[in-house]
């Protein structure tokens, strides 16, 4: 039997035929492989397609079809987020681009975060992609968290900057959205060429910059951008829900959601509030 602690050889994998071999097994050989894509051969996953189709059984001849979607999802997949690379490339003849995004600006609660992220848009093999790759809100928290990982690995360089909601009281939100974007672009540790920003142009920023609307869904830089600076404040507001457990901040995070406003009448605000968003509440 096939152990999910075991790192197999895909030689090792097929050690038996498939119809000497429980469903057990072959199912947990067909999701060793998905997690081996860039690995394995298209021979080779042709090759279990057919037997799996030719077994007596049907649930073992549902994976031979459930592989084949999985192939072919990949390779859409591959071709969708190269053209997001490529989108980044065409931009302008540069070294180093980074995408910036901000999350948090419409929240009553907690602060803005804005993230700055450059990529290898030079890469050799399409194994260097960072797949799944898109608007971070069109991924489930449980996506976000994982593609978030893989970004901070993958990435050249990165960096997270986040503003109060002191600051943003004392300062507004339109200037604090630009300023921490601005923020988090200074603080990449390598010499970017040139910025693409989702929607608006970052200001006072001594570096070329290109907004691109609904950026998140075009630049790879910009979205990976959106995922891990929503990630990095989802994790900090479900710490502050923690803290003011009445306001369930882990999960509206700081957002204007019927609970939230009806715990804010009820229990009054708490440090994290942005009072110059609340004037028609309190």
């Amino acid at each position: 039997m096939i152990e999910d602690s075991h790192v197999y050889t895909i030689e090792e994998l097929f050690t038996k035929q498939i119809s000497d071999m429980k469903f057990s097994e072959i199912n947990k050989i067909v999701k060793k492989l998905k997690s081996l894509y860039f690995d394995v051969t298209l021979k080779t996953y042709e090759k279990l397609i057919y037997d799996l189709a030719k077994d007596k059984r049907k649930n073992v001849r549902n994976l031979s079809q459930s592989l084949s979607r999985f192939i072919e999802n990949t390779k859409n997949e591959i071709s969708r987020v190269k053209n997001m690379y490529e989108f980044d490339k065409s931009c302008g003849n540069c070294i180093y681009v980074a995408g910036a995004d901000e999350v948090g600006r419409g929240p009553l609660a907690g602060p803005i975060a804005g993230a700055a992220v450059v990529l290898n848009l030079n890469f050799k093999e399409d194994r260097e992609l960072i797949l799944g790759i898109k608007d971070s809100k069109q991924l489930s928290k449980k996506k976000r968290e994982e593609i978030s990982k893989i970004i901070k690995e993958k990435a050249i360089s990165y960096n997270i900057a986040v503003i109060n909601n002191n600051e943003i009281d004392d300062r507004g939100i339109a200037w604090c959205n630009n300023e921490v974007l601005k923020r988090a672009v200074v603080g990449l540790k390598v010499p970017v060429n040139l910025v693409l920003s989702d929607g608006y142009a970052v200001n006072n920023l001594n570096i070329d910059n290109k907004f691109i609307i609904k950026g998140d869904c075009k630049s790879a830089s910009i979205a990976a951008a959106s995922i891990i600076a929503k990630v990095y404040r989802d994790n900090i507001m479900a710490e502050y829900s923690k803290i003011y457990p009445q306001y369930n901040f882990s999960s509206n995070s700081g957002y204007g959601t019927k609970e939230h406003i009806d715990a804010i009448k009820k229990y009054g605000i708490c440090k994290l509030h942005r009072r110059s968003f609340l004037k028609n509440i309190i």
